[in-house]
């Protein structure tokens, strides 16, 4: 455990991890090598995803971190003498450090990635018994982010027993969020900040933070061992399911459980949905802008996963969105938006095919409202103000659309849009309205777009 309380902040009930410069006060944004690429990857890659930032205006609404995920090293171990890690030499000529100069030249930061375990998902050596090498290593290199894996732990650093995880990437089985199986689960009331996994992460924080470069601590344990309850102590975000798909079942699968742990979030701690999927898969327009907005709106880590030179200009203006980016991006409200009202469901109702939704969360620009059509039809959706948390429900507030960035003029009591399937209304409520309220007006089409069922 690192001895200075200095280094903490109250978030909710428990302590945020401090950082230097601001390192993880904020939800980081950049793009990482994993869902386009995998293991196929090579300096090239980087520096072009790093030059397409700049090209298409990402950088300047914020993307800067460009992250190496999997399989950057030799395969066959660690330099015999100073046990550091290799960069492979036919993928990173230049080593990683080259690759870090190229990249910091274009006004960007640099991300790597490792594991709390003997080898890699990927079976590249890992870091279990080298943080404070490794951390040295990468604080010389230049390195900005890690992002810091959990396969491959070793007999003697399993967890003596596991929390329920309601997700379906765990082995056990679950119904309505609860494990039908409970053999090898905790007892109520257990401290999982205690647990051999929180403490295998605590080894790597207590390295990184002894370096003298601040480099940006992200948790990817896949929800184990109730990371809740101690990852913002130990990291600046942390992964709260497995690993995302480009599917639309899963998306809203992750949305539904990360909906349960938003209390967690806030300015220094941020419980991370995974790397985004917009232009991968089968994911139509509409379950792409529901994707992005409820990852921004969570205020989760957004982390590009795609070809830039090949993506479409409807998903880089989705990624660009102006609204939800300085939601995720307020340096005043750190809380994310949270359910108000479940919709489909009873409030409160843990359901991976329908999750919550109706959304909202404040901000500096008014309250972020998100309205989601889970359904296989266009509906009217309506935005009581009576229902929104810190509205007057019979108040007039001025409406702007997040998605065109357009004024809808003022609204008394609600708002209503109608909603393609799988999309996502989202609107900012402002207060000062000054102008006349628009009778019969309410009913906007948002977006008319093609769409399928994928349930």
């Amino acid at each position: 455990m690192c001895p200075c309380p200095q280094s903490y902040s109250a978030l909710g009930s428990s302590l945020a991890l401090l950082r230097p410069d601001g390192v993880g006060r904020l939800p980081a944004l950049g793009w990482n090598s994993w869902n386009a690429f995998r293991c196929s990857i090579n300096e090239s890659i980087f520096l072009t995803a790093a030059n397409k930032l700049v090209e298409l205006g990402l950088k300047d609404v914020g993307y800067t971190y460009v992250n190496i995920d999997d399989c950057w090293s030799v395969k066959e171990g660690r330099d015999n003498t100073t046990r550091r890690l290799v960069p492979d030499p036919v993928k990173f000529p230049d080593g990683i450090s080259g690759t870090a100069a190229k990249i910091h030249a274009l006004g960007l930061k640099i991300g790597i990635y490792s594991d709390a375990g003997t080898e890699t998902c990927g079976g590249y050596p890992a870091s279990i018994g080298y943080e404070s090498i490794d951390a040295a290593t990468w604080a010389e290199w230049g390195i900005d982010y890690l992002k810091y894996d959990d396969c491959n732990v070793p007999a003697n650093w399993t967890d003596e027993c596991h929390a329920c995880i309601p997700d379906s990437s765990n082995k056990h089985a679950y119904v309505n969020g609860s494990c039908t199986n409970t053999t090898g689960l905790c007892p109520p009331g257990y401290d999982y900040s205690q647990s051999n996994t929180a403490k295998r992460y605590r080894i790597m924080r207590d390295a990184l933070e002894a370096q003298n470069r601040t480099i940006f601590y992200s948790l990817c344990e896949g929800g184990q061992a109730d990371v809740q309850q101690w990852g913002n102590t130990t990291g600046n975000s942390w992964r709260m399911s497995g690993d995302i798909t480009p599917h639309w079942a899963r998306v809203i699968e992750i949305l539904n459980e990360n909906s349960f742990y938003l209390n967690n979030v806030d300015f220094w701690g941020h419980s991370d949905a995974d790397m985004l999927e917009v232009g991968n898969g089968d994911l139509t327009l509409p379950e792409t802008r529901s994707h992005f907005a409820f990852w921004a709106a969570m205020k989760s880590p957004l982390l590009i996963g795609t070809t830039l030179e090949t993506l479409a200009q409807e998903n880089i203006d989705i990624l660009k969105n102006k609204g939800l980016l300085d939601f995720h991006q307020d340096p005043a409200y750190g809380a994310p938006a949270m359910p108000y009202k479940w919709g489909t469901n009873p409030d409160w109702t843990f359901n991976a095919s329908y999750p919550a939704e109706y959304w909202a969360g404040k901000s500096q620009n008014g309250t972020l409202v998100l309205m989601l059509n889970t359904g296989n039809n266009t509906v009217n959706k309506t935005a009581l103000f009576s229902e929104i948390p810190g509205l007057e429900p019979q108040g007039t507030y001025k409406v702007i659309d997040a998605w065109s960035g357009k004024s809808l003029g003022c609204r008394k009591g609600e708002v209503i849009a109608s909603v393609d399937s799988h999309d996502t209304a989202v609107f900012l409520i402002q207060e000062g309205c000054g102008c006349q309220v628009e009778k019969g007006a309410d009913q906007r089409k948002h977006r008319t777009v093609q769409w399928r069922w994928w349930g």
